[in-house]
Formats: C-alpha cells, sequence, structure tokens
C-alpha cells in the first residue's frame, strides 16, 4: 500500500505552543507519522514568521492501517534552547525532498 498524507489539523494553545494533529494510511513505522507532523509544524512555524521549532511531545497510535499522530511544538524567531530543536527552513526542505507534505 503506497503511503498516503490524509490531513493536518493545526491547533494554537498559547502563544508560542501549538498542536497539530495528522493522520495517514500506507506507514510502516511510528517514525513516519511522527515525521509527517513535524514537517507540518515546521510549515506553520515559517508561515508564522518564525524560524525555529521545539519538539514537546508526540503521541503516535495505528488503528485498522490508519496512522495519526498528536504533536505538539514551541515555535520561536530564534532557537530556543533545549536539545530538541529543529531550523524550520532546513525541515520543510528536507520534507519536500522526501516528498512529505507540509500543508
Amino acid at each position: 500500500m503506497s503511503l498516503s498524507y490524509d490531513g493536518i489539523e493545526t491547533r494554537l494553545l498559547d502563544g508560542d505552543l501549538v498542536n497539530f494533529r495528522v493522520a495517514m494510511t500506507g506507514a510502516d513505522t511510528v517514525e513516519q507519522v511522527t515525521k509527517y507532523a513535524e514537517c507540518a509544524a515546521a510549515q506553520y512555524t515559517l508561515i508564522r514568521g518564525y524560524g525555529f521549532l521545539r519538539h514537546v511531545r508526540t503521541q503516535a497510535a495505528e488503528d485498522g492501517g490508519l496512522w495519526s499522530a498528536d504533536a505538539v511544538y514551541t515555535i520561536s524567531p530564534a532557537l530556543p534552547r533545549g536539545l530538541k530543536t529543529i531550523d524550520a527552513e532546513v525541515a520543510v526542505a528536507d520534507c519536500g525532498t522526501a516528498g512529505i507534505p507540509t500543508v
């Protein structure tokens, strides 16, 4: 079965804290659905005029071939503190190269 990216839902939780819910079918691993969420978060960061994001948490699940992820990131104009920081421009470019949609 080929990968199908079945949607992105974005919710601003508080200031710089954003929730992303994504769904997809055809994934083989949890990493694929979590990467989809990261790609969505990176594009959202750029749309908001920011350059960086930091991963807070991701919960992923599979049910009957449908994968979903519920992820939270902080977005910021400058490199945030922490270990799980992501340069949004680099992430969006990587997602494009891998064929992962960002919106």
